[in-house]
């Protein structure tokens, strides 16, 4: 793993999350440790209004914690009530925080190739539908990661179990002089969180 992930994800760990929060992440841990009981494979559908922020940065550090605990076949996605494109700065935050991400693709919604190490299977990231051909078309979780997509999608036909985990849209901060930081946080919040779901799943 890069040196500067690894720093990345001891600081994460350590990282406290109060009683309230781990009640609200609860169900998401009962659906992946119900899939992992079975033998079944664990396929996440993070969910948010474009696809653009919030979504991304739960698919990649979930993937990444699924990893960290060696939880087995967890596959993660993510899709949006439309398709944008991934936000820039959430590419240059978690290059910052050691991935190594390349563009693939210079189009109006660029596709990129995500790795946590440089021998690992690359995540492919780019914005789309949640119900896209690249995603799972049954037998995956729903997770809503914000308020807007949760109050829009309330029924997710092809979901198995439809989950709310939704976090501030860190879009608030664009164009100001706190949109590093607010990038930065809210990056670490969704790892954090991503890191003790997976941290609570007995195999």
């Amino acid at each position: 793993m890069n040196p500067k992930l690894d720093i990345t994800i001891k600081s994460i760990v350590r990282t406290a999350i109060n009683h309230e929060r781990k009640v609200i992440l609860q169900p998401l841990i009962d659906f992946i440790q119900l899939k992992v009981n079975q033998g079944a494979d664990v396929n996440l559908n993070f969910i948010c209004t474009h696809n653009s922020r919030r979504s991304h940065l739960c698919q990649i550090w979930s993937q990444l914690a699924a990893l960290y605990y060696q939880i087995p076949k967890t596959y993660c996605y993510s899709g949006g009530t439309e398709a944008t494109a991934l936000f820039p700065k959430v590419v240059e935050i978690l290059k910052e925080e050691g991935m190594q991400i390349d563009m693939i693709a210079d189009t109006a919604n660029p596709i990129y190739a995500i790795k946590f190490d440089q021998n690992a299977a690359p995540l492919i990231g780019f914005s789309k539908q949640y119900d896209n051909n690249f995603n799972p078309q049954s037998h995956f979780a729903a997770i809503m990661t914000c308020s807007q997509a949760d109050q829009g999608c309330p029924y997710i036909p092809a979901a198995e179990k439809r989950i709310s985990v939704t976090f501030k849209d860190p879009k608030i901060a664009d164009g100001t002089e706190q949109q590093e930081e607010v990038y930065r946080a809210r990056s670490l919040e969704i790892a954090s969180q991503m890191f003790y779901v997976c941290s609570q799943i007995k195999k």
